[in-house]
Order: structure tokens, then sequence, then C-alpha cells
């Protein structure tokens, strides 16, 4: 029997080179996950439905270089474009809150015109894009 005591080496160092290597690499990992994510995005499953319909959501006005005034496709005098755009944007209130209304006005027409369709827009409540064509 041996009544010796036994030594112990207490060895209170931590070798540091592999916890660098580790914490640089997992350092690195959530830099570039983070750059890649995209907080903004909410994911929600839609219904399906059997058959997809189409509205039309937009109403649109043309000017003609001719001075011709077009509601859709229906000719119009300038005269009753508030009353007229006013029930095109009351009809497309059935479908969505704020109805557009696109003016395509030719560069030649008058820049009264296109004022008035704007004017009509606006007193309808209903939001307005113009397209400019040459």
């Amino acid at each position: 029997m041996s009544l010796k005591k036994r030594l112990r080496d207490n060895h209170n160092e931590v070798d540091a080179g592999p916890l660098n290597d580790v914490l640089f690499i997992l350092l690195m990992f959530f830099l570039l996950i983070s750059t890649l994510a995209n907080p903004n995005v909410v994911k929600v499953s839609n219904p399906k439905g059997k058959s997809d319909t189409k509205v039309n959501q937009n109403i649109v006005v043309t000017v003609t270089k001719e001075q011709k005034v077009f509601i859709g496709t229906q000719q119009i005098d300038i005269m009753y474009i508030d009353s007229l755009l006013k029930k095109e944007v009351e009809n497309n209130k059935k479908y969505i809150d704020t109805p557009t209304v696109v003016m395509n006005v030719d560069t030649s027409a008058y820049y009264g015109m296109a004022f008035k369709i704007m004017e009509a827009a606006k007193r309808a409540k209903a939001k307005l894009a113009a397209n400019i064509k040459q």
C-alpha cells in the first residue's frame, strides 16, 4: 500500500486559440445570416379560389390630340367630366376603397383639359396617375 499523497495537477489555464477560432466563425455566421434575413416579410397562407376573376380597378381617361375625351372607350364631353367621373368612381368603390384615375394625355392636348380631369378626380376622391404620350 502506498501511503503517498497523489499530487494533482491543477491547470487553471484554458487554451484560447481554439476558442478564438470558434467565436470568429460564429460571429461571421451570424453576420451573414442577419444580412440575408428580411424582417419586414410576414408569411401568411392565402385561401385558394376555384377561379380567378379580375376586376378592372382603374378608370382610364384619355385625351387625344384632337381634344376628344374618353372614359374607358366611351367618348364624352369635357363639360360632363365631373358627374361622369364621379359615377365611375362610385361604381369602382364596390371593388376597392380608393379607385385610381389613369390619365392618358397626348402632348399636343390642351393643359386646361388635363387640369379639369385632375380637378374632377380630386373632387371624386380618387387617386390620380398620369401618362403623357407623344
